[in-house]
């Protein structure tokens, strides 16, 4: 039984009684039944609206998660082409030069004079020597420097 039945029920038995409500204890009986009813209808009222706040909250909840999916999904397309275009740009740096196979080392030094990092190959480190690009400081090494220059 829920409390809109047991309400209903002791209004019944109250009726049934047959009490008379001109006595005090008839009139202080037949007011908590009447309070009883008068709670019962607030407690529903209170379900109902709490059902609906529930509902409309899951709603919001769904709208939400669609629209974060949605942000992700643009956000990774984003990272996805600007890595690519990472790649388009360096390549176009590279002015055609190429490393050949991916099993080639590249090395790696920094200029003293500007700070410009330089990558070059192992031809390069045989040769001895390399121009900066940005401050035209003729950087020579030896094969010795290796360990200090690799990437």
């Amino acid at each position: 039984m829920n409390i809109s039945e047991k309400a209903a029920y002791l209004k019944g038995l109250m009726d049934g009684l047959k009490l008379d409500t001109d006595s005090s204890e008839g009139k202080m009986i037949s007011a908590i039944v009447d309070l009883l009813g008068d709670l019962t209808k607030t407690v529903s009222d209170v379900e109902e609206t709490t059902i609906a706040i529930s509902d409309e909250l899951d709603e919001i909840e769904e709208d939400l998660d669609a629209i974060e999916d949605y942000i992700l999904d643009e956000d990774e397309d984003d990272e996805d082409e600007d890595y690519e275009d990472d790649f388009d740009d360096e390549d176009e740096d590279e002015e055609g030069f190429d490393f050949g196979d991916e099993d080639t080392t590249v090395y790696e030094v920094e200029c003293p004079s500007c700070g410009n990092i330089i990558d070059f190959d192992e031809e390069t480190l045989e040769k001895g020597s390399i121009i900066c690009d940005e401050c035209g400081e003729k950087l020579e090494f030896t094969a010795d420097d290796e360990d200090d220059d690799q990437e």
